[in-house]
């Protein structure tokens, strides 16, 4: 199998793994990371795509990737303070089944 087909698959199973863990999880940490595991699997995808036939390797989705990876760091601090600030507040750090009205 060539590079080109390889990258975007595992990057596929890695989005499917982390939508897999941000269903299955009730526990917020676990969701951040599936979060971020689906983030790093659509990382790959755009990398893998850049490649041009046998010219330089497209240097936009590179750029989108770097930039993404600055973004997904700050939402993820954003997302365990806030994870923290609920476990402050209420003491639990998963999500309730159903809401009660």
């Amino acid at each position: 199998m060539s590079p080109q087909l390889i990258y975007p698959l595992i990057g596929a199973g890695l989005f499917s793994l982390g939508l897999y863990g941000l269903i299955v999880h009730s526990h917020l940490l676990r969701k951040i990371l599936a979060i971020n595991i689906m983030g790093s699997g659509v990382f790959l995808i755009l990398v893998a795509l850049a490649k041009r036939s046998g010219e330089m390797p497209d240097p936009v989705p590179h750029a989108m990737v770097i930039t993404g990876i600055v973004v997904a760091v700050s939402a993820t601090a954003l997302a365990l303070a806030m994870m923290l600030k609920l476990h402050t507040e209420t003491g639990r750090t998963d999500l309730p089944d159903d809401q009660q009205t």
